[in-house]
């Protein structure tokens, strides 16, 4: 149930990515504070300092696979456990698994986050197109640096009139509705001495 569970979490990002937004942000991080009691065992497992669906989602692969290799040595040396008492186990093995992994994980994620940083800090900067093409439809996402230099996935879309911008290219984001941003083709730079070259030949 556990592998069947995740299974089709990771389906559903899938599908929502395409779509032009994510689960995973939707949830967010869980403003979670407290080392005492349960507080202090949900602390322990890195509760808030992870996404709460990718927390959820590496929960179920370790307890799905210990389970299953848990049965799978019941089933070599006798038969194989009954649900209620091989989940035991399981679960004991899957606590310090999720601990080290999220850890690992919290290096990486909060560098693609939003949060904290005023939306309206992004408009004027130039960005490059990473889901896409952007057009007037279903937001796509691009790739943009902070004032900070920190790295944020934020949602866009092309301007209206505008033609579809393809992955790859750099566009401008020139206003925003919500947290879906308008984007233009990036104005190109005059100094740059390969499109001066370029335009001296036209």
């Amino acid at each position: 149930m556990a592998a069947a569970i995740l299974a089709g979490l990771t389906a559903i990002e899938m599908l929502a990515t395409v779509m032009g937004f994510s689960i995973t942000e939707l949830l967010g991080k869980p403003d979670f504070h407290g080392h005492d009691g349960i507080s202090g065992y949900l602390s322990w497992l890195n509760l808030g300092g992870v996404p709460l669906l990718i927390l959820l989602m590496l929960a179920l692969g370790f307890f799905a696979i210990a389970g299953f290799a848990i049965q799978a040595v019941a089933g070599a040396f006798w038969a194989p456990l009954p649900a209620f008492i091989a989940v035991v186990p399981a679960i004991v093995v899957t606590f310090p698994l999720v601990r080290a992994s999220s850890r690992t994980v919290a290096r990486i994620v909060p560098h693609d986050e939003t949060y904290v940083v005023d939306l309206d800090g992004f408009l004027g900067r130039t960005a490059e197109v990473s889901i896409g093409p952007l057009d007037q439809g279903l937001p796509g996402r691009v790739r943009v640096k902070d004032q900070h230099g920190n790295w944020h996935v934020l949602r866009a879309r092309a301007a209206k009139g505008q033609e579809p911008l393809k992955i790859g290219i750099e566009v401008l984001l020139v206003d925003r509705t919500a947290d879906v941003f308008i984007a233009i083709p990036a104005l190109v730079d005059p100094t740059d001495a390969d499109n001066q070259s370029l335009r001296d030949q036209q």
